[in-house]
């Protein structure tokens, strides 16, 4: 088992996307942490002639600690998309990680409410991603969050 030394050292890198094309064209919500500790996110909506939100900050060494472990403790890394509901009209969500040697990509619909999770051919695979996926999107919205005077 490696040293927190040797695992901050270790490659990681993690990027999340949702989205569809539709009525007000391509509308996503992107981000990821790359190995430098930089978080980028973008979100396009052009509901109401919105438009696209980009930002970057950087993150602690100590962040990016706290994402491999919440990696490592879902065992996302052990799953496979394969029963998983292929993207539709409704949209997709991507999910690729790169943690030390592994490197894992996922591709799925858009997931609704835990009912489409009990209703697919991998119900125990898809909630796994599925509560990984709302734990990390607290990071954005948490990390990115402008101070108000």
């Amino acid at each position: 088992m490696a040293g927190a030394g040797e695992e901050e050292k270790s490659e990681f890198y993690l990027r999340y996307y949702v989205g569809h094309k539709g009525k007000f064209g391509h509308e996503f919500l992107e981000f990821e942490f790359r190995p430098d500790g930089k978080l980028r996110y973008a979100n396009n909506s052009n509901y109401k002639n919105d438009t696209i939100i980009r930002k970057e900050v950087y993150v602690s060494p100590a962040v990016l600690r706290e994402c491999r472990r919440i990696i490592a403790d879902s065992e996302i890394m052990r799953e496979d998309d394969n029963n998983w509901p292929e993207p539709d009209r409704v949209g997709r969500q991507e999910l690729e990680i790169v943690m030390g040697n592994e490197h894992i990509s996922f591709t799925t619909s858009k997931i609704g409410s835990l009912v489409d999770v009990q209703s697919s051919n991998d119900p125990e695979g898809l909630r796994i991603f599925y509560y990984l996926v709302q734990e990390y999107l607290l990071f954005p919205s948490v990390t990115m969050q402008t101070p108000r005077i």
